[in-house]
């Protein structure tokens, strides 16, 4: 792991996610798979403008990095946006549906969501190697994970020394310094910036830019929560 210290649960979002928990389960669909793909939780819902059909992933392996950022974001995350993260439909068009018991029947897969998350920050299970399809490439680019996770190079190292080093400094002021190696837990915006300084020259082929590098952020939030949690 890059970020040694992130084993424990971080409280925010996983208490983000226990919020969305509280929604009481109504009624479900059987969750639908594509040839390949995700496997999703779908209803057809109502609203004052037609129908809108609302999809959300079943499985935490179909959850990216990104989602799992935006709803850290939001420190009062409501129902309906967190339901527009994983779903992708505007927080707008779900304002929309007539009849807002309708979203009860997505309650059961977040609970079970939320449980997944729980795990998969204490999981040591780094994946042997992931995949980037790039902007303007035409085929997925395989980066291999290193057993030696150390950040390189020099230029990497220095960025993510100092990524984690305003983390530190966040949490000494917000809590103290008493036993802050074992309560400290790095931001999943921190743990992203980090990652693309890890990545940025193995996955691009490029030699190491700072900017682009920070830029490369865009790009790493596309990773699937459950490969970008284990290395960071």
């Amino acid at each position: 792991m890059i970020l040694s210290d992130s084993q424990h649960v971080t409280k925010k979002v996983f208490n983000i996610i226990l919020l969305l928990s509280l929604l009481k389960y109504n009624h479900q669909k059987l969750p639908l798979q594509g040839a390949g793909g995700p496997i999703m939780i779908e209803k057809t819902l109502k609203t004052t403008h037609g129908k809108l059909r609302v999809e959300i992933p079943t499985q935490l392996n179909d959850i990216t990095l990104g989602q799992m950022m935006a709803m850290q974001a939001k420190p009062n995350l409501n129902d309906i946006e967190a339901i527009s993260i994983l779903s992708g439909v505007a927080v707008d068009d779900l304002n929309s549906v007539k009849n807002i018991q309708d979203f009860q029947a997505f309650s059961d897969t977040v609970l079970a969501l939320s449980y997944q998350i729980k795990y998969l920050y204490n999981s040591d299970a780094v994946p042997k190697q992931v995949n980037f399809l790039l902007p303007q490439s035409g085929r997925p680019k395989t980066v291999k994970i290193l057993q030696n996770l150390s950040v390189e190079p020099a230029g990497a190292f220095m960025a993510a020394k100092e990524i984690i080093a305003d983390e530190v400094n966040k949490h000494i002021e917000q809590y103290g310094e008493d036993d802050w190696k074992e309560n400290f837990n790095p931001s999943l915006n921190a743990s992203c910036q980090v990652l693309a300084h890890y990545f940025f020259c193995r996955a691009t082929g490029k030699k190491y830019n700072e900017y682009e590098a920070e830029e490369f952020t865009t790009e790493i939030k596309k990773m699937r929560v459950t490969e970008a949690l284990p290395i960071a």
